[in-house]
């Protein structure tokens, strides 16, 4: 577990406020320089070691940094481009399914780089959407509570254990609000297409009187202290934070499969500088990037060429098969549909009020 307890300190964007922009200027020292202009859904502080990186590799390149949520990410962007405007000439952004809608509807332009053929397959839509992390959905567990058995490590033993142990776990369960939560809402598509027995999960779930978040933060405080047992399906990233700091917490990566999210990067078709955005994906994508990603970010990374704790040649070296990363392709649009995601949604209560 070392890798993945190495991850800490992300924030989940669903949480995050939108901040006044961070200016970052050039080391030459050049007032007149050129600017970069990033959209990004990761918090200032912890892209900074990043945009240092960056700024050293390119002493004459000023940073613009926009700090905002997903949605505010996508909607900006189509907004100032349907208006002419200019707009980010990079976005950074959790929110997979709306990076890969604007790279579907022509709102990001395409950046053919050098790792761009090496980039793994799932993680590259035709030169214009990159997914650059490689985070899992885990179960987490009150460790004290387990002193005496094993905790689940598949779906399968997860429906056992709360049929098991009844009345003594009812009320002690958490995950995410998929009508609320976005990643939850991923996870929880990807599911439904991974495991043809899902609905049982979630059936027994509502049974055992499942309490439901929009934050990992809240279920994380409750597993720690002990007032939840288990959560299902959390931000391995955020988990693993939490776990670094609260001895109690412990994490499992389902055995039958594990789900991997991306963030996603991508130069916007109307950015103001698209060479520069172009600069700062290649950087991302670099070693030298992708290492900074995994050891000061603390976010794992995807290049192939990044070996080592927190990153994704070493979960795969270690896990194989069980991991099920979601692919950047347009099947992440299919749940924006909205009547396709009031059917989800809606099986989804139905099931949980079963209880």
């Amino acid at each position: 577990m070392r890798f993945l307890i190495s991850l800490g300190f992300l924030i989940l964007s669903a949480s995050v406020a939108e901040a006044a922009p961070t200016f970052f200027p050039a080391l030459s020292g050049d007032g007149a320089a050129p600017v970069l202009t990033v959209y990004s859904s990761l918090d200032e502080p912890l892209a900074r070691p990043m945009i240092d990186g960056f700024q050293k590799a390119n002493p004459d390149v000023a940073v613009r940094y926009e700090d905002m949520l997903t949605g505010e990410i996508y909607d900006r962007i189509v907004k100032e481009t349907d208006a002419g405007e200019k707009t980010a000439d990079f976005a950074f952004s959790s929110a997979m399914d709306l990076q890969v809608k604007l790279s579907n509807d022509g709102y990001a332009q395409r950046s053919d780089l050098p790792m761009s053929g090496r980039w793994p397959a799932w993680a590259n839509w035709r030169n214009t959407a990159y997914a650059l992390t490689f985070e899992p959905a885990v179960f987490v567990y009150h460790k004290p509570s387990f002193r005496h058995e094993q905790p689940p490590a598949t779906r399968a033993e997860f429906v056992d254990y709360l049929k098991r142990k009844g009345n003594a776990v009812f009320g002690r369960i958490g995950t995410y609000d998929i009508e609320r939560s976005g990643v939850g809402f991923l996870f929880m598509s990807r599911d439904q297409e991974q495991f043809g027995d899902i609905w049982t999960v979630i059936r027994t779930m509502g049974s055992a009187g499942v309490k439901l978040y929009s934050t990992s933060q809240a279920i994380l405080e409750r597993i720690s202290d002990g007032r939840f047992v288990l959560g299902y399906n959390i931000l391995g990233s955020y988990a693993a934070d939490w776990a670094s700091r609260h001895p109690d917490v412990g994490i499992v990566l389902p055995k039958d499969y594990t789900v991997v999210m991306s963030r996603i990067g991508l130069v916007p078709q109307a950015a103001a500088a698209p060479e520069l955005g172009r600069r700062y994906l290649e950087f991302f994508m670099s070693k030298e990037g992708q290492t900074i990603m995994a050891r000061e970010l603390q976010i794992p990374a995807v290049s192939p060429e990044v070996a080592g704790e927190n990153t994704a040649n070493t979960m795969r070296e270690m896990l194989g098969g069980q991991l099920k990363p979601v692919p950047v392709s347009p099947g992440l649009m299919v749940y924006l549909d909205q009547v396709k995601r009031a059917r989800l949604i809606a099986r989804w209560n139905e099931m949980l009020r079963l209880q």
